[in-house]
């Protein structure tokens, strides 16, 4: 009787580079596909909220744009990052919903609010405090911030989402946009001056806490795109080994 050969084992692809990952994954293995989901769902989930403004609906664009990328990936050259390709990828679906759900809002209509005095109600956080009730505070605060970053008009919001919650420079940011980074400038100004009064003294420490991307939304992307690649890949099953 011949032995078992004995398998090896699976790479480890969560501390692989970019560049190995692809390769991995343009053969078919699973466990590259799954690294790179991993990697960058946080990321493109803020970015798909950004502009839906609906947890649903972001994780649809996210979950779409995946395997919008991965079915395209041989197209995939390298010139820029496979997070802002899939960023690019992420923000035409998620402007696609938007356009047929309603009308983009002009971004005129900011001034006339700021000529109006429309402020958000402002918060001073006690960082100090880490007790049930102060987290649930921090809760609430948190649910204000994503309020009123949801009331910004879309082209403000996005690039407020890019630049202090992504914490993109300017340059990615025009780039991922096809904007002059003078009007990034320009809208993150304004951004910032109709949020201030709620985020002025702990802005960036304050906004790194919204848009929580907790576990289980996570792994429920993961394994929808991962069914979804399964036939194209003749994965046996979502608990088999990667394919090689």
């Amino acid at each position: 009787m011949a032995p078992k050969t004995r398998r090896e084992p699976d790479p480890d692809y969560g501390s692989m580079a970019e560049e190995d990952l692809v390769a991995h994954a343009r053969n078919g293995a699973r466990g590259a596909f799954a690294a790179i989901i991993q990697r960058y769902n946080q990321r493109l989930f803020r970015l798909a909220r950004g502009i839906v403004s609906d947890d649903t609906e972001a994780e649809d664009v996210v979950q779409e744009s995946y395997c919008r990328g991965f079915a395209a990936l041989s197209s995939f050259r390298g010139d820029a990052s496979l997070l802002t390709w899939l960023s690019r990828i992420a923000i035409n679906e998620a402007r696609g919903r938007l356009r047929r759900r309603r009308h983009t809002v002009e971004l005129s209509e900011v001034e006339v609010a700021q000529a109006n005095n429309s402020l958000v109600i402002p918060f001073k956080p006690d960082q100090s405090l880490r007790n049930p009730e102060s987290d649930a505070a921090r809760a609430q605060i948190r649910a204000l911030i994503e309020r009123a970053v949801d009331d910004l008009p879309d082209g403000f919001r996005l690039v407020f989402i890019l630049r202090d919650v992504q914490e993109c420079s300017i340059e990615e940011t025009a780039d991922l946009l096809g904007l002059k980074p003078e009007t990034v400038k320009t809208r993150l100004h304004r951004a910032r001056h109709q949020l201030r009064s709620a985020l002025e003294r702990d802005l960036h420490s304050a906004v790194q806490d919204a848009f929580p991307f907790l576990g289980a939304r996570c792994d429920r992307i993961g394994q929808r795109v991962l069914a979804r690649l399964a036939g194209l890949y003749g994965w046996e099953s979502l608990e088999g080994r990667d394919a090689t």
